[in-house]
């Protein structure tokens, strides 16, 4: 039951979390459902849009794109509202609770551990569609140009930035700590900008799409689940830096640096994993053979 404390605290910050579950178990709210109810859109917006690109076209071509916008947008209204929730909205009353912080330490490995699994059954489809090597459809354009080359080195300079600018807050280093993840924010921007030029050199000048054949679904799949990751990290990074600019943050409390640092570094090994996999995978067109 809610306390006339806890009314107190009710200034609008915590809908749609309205009520308390059970003592030991937290906090109730909505915000991770609407969350995944985003994500699972995203996923639904694919199925239409392949629906509405057949031979047969079982809906309009439209309502894919439509739903995949529709989620995203419901997906980062959730991200946001949970991180508020859970981070932002009551930050000031908080003491540093070392108990809590490994909480949420290891809450985020075991996110990361569910990542894992995401990943790797995209990347099994792609090497069960390896074992039929060269894969039939539209011919594959030149993957492995200079544009991944940059990209990757972009992504890379990014988790250095970022675990400089971890150490710098560590160590109560506020002005060197902001600038570092400034510059970690506008890598990553700008690598999500390279990936969406990169798609638009495939789909426009080499007509290479999602249904140009199962290398290309594997692609654009593997890739695209990257880049939607990639944006959700470049969405809680903006968030951490709009923290730091109102000084949420010291060397004794800094714990959602710590949890979006291991988020980040870990979107960056997947992305050395599918550089290597996809990209130079595909230019090994042995018949026949396995990765």
């Amino acid at each position: 039951m809610a306390t006339e404390t806890d009314d107190a605290h009710d200034d609008g910050h915590h809908l749609p979390a309205v009520q308390d579950w059970p003592r030991g178990f937290g906090e109730a709210s909505w915000w991770p459902f609407v969350t995944a109810l985003g994500a699972a859109g995203i996923y639904v917006g694919a199925a239409l849009f392949l629906m509405g690109h057949g031979d047969t076209n079982i809906v309009p071509a439209i309502t894919g794109p439509a739903v995949v916008v529709g989620s995203i947008a419901l997906f980062l209204v959730g991200l946001y509202g949970w991180l508020y929730h859970a981070f932002v909205a009551h930050f000031w009353e908080r003491g540093t609770d070392e108990h809590s912080a490994n909480k949420l330490r290891w809450g985020m490995l075991g996110f990361l551990g569910s990542e894992i699994a995401t990943f790797s059954a995209g990347f099994a489809y792609f090497f069960f569609i390896r074992t039929n090597w060269p894969p039939t459809g539209a011919e594959i354009p030149d993957l492995l140009g200079s544009l991944v080359i940059v990209n990757t080195a972009l992504l890379l300079a990014s988790s250095v930035t970022l675990h400089f600018a971890h150490e710098a807050i560590r160590e109560g280093d506020r002005n060197r700590f902001i600038g570092l993840l400034t510059a970690t924010l506008l890598l990553g921007v700008v690598f999500i900008g390279g990936q969406v030029f990169e798609y638009y050199e495939f789909i426009v000048h080499h007509g290479f799409t999602l249904t140009s054949g199962v290398f290309a679904s594997a692609f654009y799949g593997l890739t695209g689940l990257h880049g939607l990751h990639v944006s959700m990290g470049a969405v809680l990074l903006a968030i951490v830096l709009f923290r730091a600019f109102q000084g949420q943050y010291s060397a004794d409390r800094h714990v959602s640096v710590t949890t979006v640092s291991m988020y980040w570094h870990f979107v960056d090994a997947v992305w050395v994993f599918l550089v290597i996999v996809l990209y130079v995978g595909a230019d090994l067109g042995t018949p026949g053979g396995v990765l």
